[in-house]
């Protein structure tokens, strides 16, 4: 049994019939591109281009290599014009010359064209009937380029259309009818007459204007009451003490003279003495003037003529006002049994304190202040001053508080007389029904000495 290879199907080389062989990695044999031939064009004159119809060369039988042709015309040979081979002219170029024709410029657009212009888009449509044959022939594409294909025609853009609102006819004939019906009833009605104004209504309007200029006469009143007179006060009392100042300044007097004793000028409406009440602060002073009328009292605290002057056996006597014109009593119902109020007058200190108060004088011995040193010389007179005590509140009528002895009817010697201090003001605030009465005892006098000052101007 022969183990032989079957032959080869096909030729020698094992291939098909009419293939050719392989070439082998060791062969180089030189590659014949196919040869290069113009595409023939052809021109349609109605105006339009038709794919244009290419003419190749055959095909080589299986197994001949195809012929390469070569890339340029051999030296020497005749070459045909570019437009000799576009009309089908094989003449080569002579020199003759190939007229250029211009494309006419287009005219302007009709406005027509304009009709459908889309502010979107910006197309028109195209002009009605067959499209115009353009002038001279088209130029044709390069040798060895495919033409290419026609542009698509745009689609023409429809114009806006404006659709209008739908209403429903329902509406329409509701809302017609309820306008008429409302418009009647507008057109009807008629504004009522104003009433008229009769005697009652008079009245009260002319009573409710006059109790609304009542109203603000009286707040502007107490507004001038209040602010107002204070301001021109301070004034007032600021010049009385200049002027004190310097009076005492020019008509200076040794306290240890003997022979010359300083006389108070009582003058009305001029200080004739200063008074401190060191438990109001430091800045408590006030000018005493002569005088309790209200011009005077306008300045600052006034003395009852005919009481006793500072220092003196009997009653000092001094009125103020608790609101308004300085207000220099204003908290005069806070003073307590032992507080001081201190007079300086042109030559001596006087130190006046308040007498206990009518619920301590049944058991002043017993109480903690009859044991303070600022109560030593404070406790009650009795005998003729047993109605004296250190506040009180009476009529205005009561005239006898400012007695030399306080609500005694006789006369007491001057000896048996003890030395006071009274301080009368209105009672209560803003109204003047009562009087608020204070009673002092005097416990120290001090002589003026240069820098000198009392201790109890230091109190608090």
């Amino acid at each position: 049994m022969s183990h032989d290879p079957p032959p080869p199907r096909g030729g020698p080389s094992g291939l098909p019939p009419g293939r050719p062989p392989r070439p082998r990695p060791g062969d180089r044999r030189p590659v014949t591109p196919p040869p290069f031939e113009p595409e023939e064009v052809t021109q349609i004159s109605s105006g339009t281009w038709d794919e244009p119809s290419v003419r190749r060369p055959p095909t080589p039988p299986a197994g001949q290599p195809r012929a390469v042709a070569p890339r340029g015309p051999e030296p020497g040979a005749d070459t045909p014009s570019l437009s000799g081979r576009l009309t089908g002219d094989d003449r080569p170029f002579q020199g003759r010359a190939v007229p250029h024709r211009r494309a006419p410029r287009p005219g302007p657009m009709p406005a027509e064209a304009t009709r459908y212009t889309n502010a979107f888009s910006g197309s028109l449509p195209p002009p009605p009937g067959p499209n115009p044959p353009r002038p001279g022939p088209p130029p044709g594409p390069p040798p060895g380029v495919r033409p290419a294909p026609p542009p698509r025609p745009r689609p023409d853009d429809p114009p806006t259309e404006v659709i209008a609102p739908v209403r429903d006819a329902y509406d329409d004939a509701y809302d017609d009818e309820f306008d008429d019906e409302h418009r009647d009833e507008d057109d009807r009605a008629e504004p009522p007459p104003p009433p008229q104004d009769s005697a009652g209504r008079k009245t009260v309007r002319a009573v409710g204007e006059l109790l609304i200029t009542a109203g603000l006469v009286i707040l502007l009143f107490v507004v001038y009451e209040v602010y107002v007179t204070d301001l021109i006060s301070a004034g007032k009392q600021d010049d009385a003490t200049h002027a004190l100042d310097d009076e005492w300044g020019a008509n200076t007097v040794e306290p240890t003279d003997e022979q010359r004793q300083a006389k108070h000028d009582l003058i009305a409406g001029q200080a004739f003495a200063k008074m401190y009440i060191p438990v109001f602060g430091p800045d408590y002073k006030f000018s005493v003037v002569e005088g309790t009328t209200d011009k005077d009292l306008e300045i600052g605290p006034g003395h009852y003529p005919n009481t006793a002057l500072p220092g003196s056996p009997g009653n000092f006597a001094v009125a103020g006002h608790r609101v308004g014109k300085g207000a220099p009593f204003n908290d005069l119902d806070l003073l307590n049994s032992c507080d001081a109020v201190v007079v300086e007058t042109r030559t001596d200190w006087f130190v006046y304190r308040m007498l206990p108060k009518s619920s301590e004088v049944a058991g002043w011995a017993q109480t903690e202040k009859s044991t303070s040193p600022r109560c030593a010389e404070v406790a009650p007179l009795g005998g003729s001053y047993d109605k004296t005590v250190g506040q009180e509140i009476v009529l205005p009528s009561q005239g006898e508080v400012i007695n030399a002895v306080p609500h005694f009817a006789g006369t007491a010697p001057e000896a048996q007389q003890a030395a006071l201090m009274t301080l009368t003001t209105c009672h209560p605030r803003f109204s003047d029904k009562q009087r608020l009465i204070v009673h002092a005892v005097l416990t120290q006098a001090y002589p003026k000495a240069p820098g000198f000052v009392p201790e109890e101007l230091k109190e608090q």
